[in-house]
């Protein structure tokens, strides 16, 4: 005993040495370590929050859809949207039962959509490259448990979370105003009501957002909390996340009660969220693993996190929670099968690895022959929001842009920069002087030279102001 009673005081004695910082200073960086963490798990869910909380400022809310009346402007604030579709998004809501998603069959039009729970991992993909493969079908989103018999005639989706919301992207013949006018209307053959008046659905709620600033860009500040604490007091917890539930206990979010951090807490919650703004922008700097070898261009999303998307994470030892936040700091929507619909290249470096500057000019040759069976685009984003340019009237080039000049072998010279070259207008996506931008390369309906490799895409090249 009197031995046991020697070590206590030793290793008591010890602890009090070891400790340099106060209970108090303790504490605060608990808090602070866990607020960081906080903010890269939680960022996919953060994501959908702004961008519903964004639609029911706009009028709109949960099953109901929000749409872009004609291609995007730059106050589509999204995080790299594409200003070459038509985009609706339909969010819904499973409390009060599942809730039915209607998607027209592709005659007279198509749609590239992807249906997504509250963490955006991806339920199915709808229109031709979804589970309906073009023949239009209804989707039934069921909530968490749902356990009754799924009428007939229906495509079950089982969610883990109550919200969720589709992306769909009506894509027009051309960038004419009259093909974005028969998109338009196409997408809005969509239909989203409750499965319990099914019989007789109501019309859907359609709200027109063309002339509303929609930020959802991330705040990196004590609104990203503020965003959470609404998915935790809403959403069930998912059991490979319960971990977290202490965690976030730690810096005021508990289900079930009030979030009302003191003054003090305030303080270092934005000191965190701006630490792990810092983290994940130097994540983003090596975020894009070449896609070619000795190429600039990357698929936007680790592998694991593209999988994840699609499988909830089914791996048992692998959940990529950095590269998942990383991910959705930039882009959002989750995509069952990435590369049946859609296929994305990024960029934030030119030829020579250089960060790409909205003050210098740069050329991008697309070699003849692009491996897509709908289009191709080259779309420019701000590098610090990841949206587009504020207050620009042009964000890309596509291989639908009416006035496209296309040299004699068929190939595209697309350029970007401060001011166009003298007759090269109508290929010119302009940049802001004083900032750094990103490229984001869309293929739509992508084909096999793409993933075999065998037609590449050239790297941005910077050239001198003509």
């Amino acid at each position: 005993m009197r031995n046991l009673a020697m070590a206590v005081l030793l290793l008591s004695s010890t602890a009090t040495v070891s400790f340099a910082r106060s209970p108090e200073e303790l504490t605060s960086l608990t808090v602070e370590r866990r607020a960081v963490e906080a903010v890269i798990w939680g960022m996919p869910a953060v994501n959908y929050d702004l961008m519903l909380q964004e639609a029911v400022d706009a009028g709109s809310g949960v099953n109901q859809i929000v749409y872009w009346s004609r291609l995007p402007t730059w106050k589509n604030q999204t995080l790299t949207p594409n200003p070459d579709s038509v985009y609706l998004m339909a969010f819904f809501n499973t409390k009060a039962g599942p809730v039915v998603l209607e998607i027209p069959p592709a005659n007279g039009g198509s749609i590239t959509g992807n249906i997504d729970d509250v963490w955006q991992q991806a339920l199915e993909d709808a229109g031709p490259s979804g589970a309906d493969k073009g023949r239009g079908g209804k989707y039934l989103i069921l909530p968490p448990g749902y356990a009754e018999k799924v009428p007939d005639g229906y495509i079950p989706l089982r969610s883990d979370t109550y919200g969720g919301y589709a992306l769909l992207r009506s894509t027009p013949a051309s960038g004419s105003g009259e093909d974005v006018a028969k998109a338009v209307e196409y997408g809005k053959r969509a239909k989203l009501y409750p499965l319990s008046q099914a019989d007789n659905p109501p019309a859907t709620k359609y709200v027109d957002v063309i002339d509303t600033v929609f930020d959802s860009t991330i705040p990196y500040d004590f609104r990203f909390f503020e965003a959470l604490n609404r998915i935790v007091q809403e959403e069930p917890w998912l059991e490979r996340d319960r971990a977290m539930i202490d965690q976030l206990k730690s810096i005021g979010i508990e289900k079930g009660k009030p979030f009302a951090p003191d003054e003090k807490t305030k303080a270092i919650l934005e000191d965190a969220a701006k630490e792990a703004h810092a983290w994940l922008q130097f994540k983003y700097e090596t975020a894009f693993d070449p896609y070619n070898e000795g190429h600039q261009w990357g698929v936007p999303a680790k592998p694991e996190v593209v999988e994840g998307q699609a499988n909830a994470y089914a791996k048992p030892d692998i959940y990529p929670t950095d590269d998942r936040g990383l991910t959705y700091t930039y882009g959002f929507i989750g995509i069952k099968r990435l590369g049946a619909g859609q296929f994305y290249l990024m960029t934030i470096k030119d030829k020579d690895g250089q960060h790409l500057d909205g003050g210098q000019t740069y050329r991008l040759t697309v070699p003849a022959n692009a491996p897509v069976g709908q289009y191709w685009s080259a779309t420019v984003y701000d590098s610090t929001t990841h949206a587009f340019i504020r207050d620009e009237e042009r964000f890309s080039r596509s291989s639908q842009s009416p006035d496209l000049q296309t040299n004699a072998d068929g190939s595209v010279d697309i350029f970007f920069g401060p001011k166009a070259s003298a007759g090269k207008e109508s290929n010119w996506i302009p940049t802001s002087a004083g900032g750094g931008f990103e490229v984001l390369f869309r293929f739509y309906a992508p084909e096999k030279p793409l993933f075999d490799k065998t037609w590449v895409l050239p790297d941005i090249e910077r050239i001198a102001a003509q």
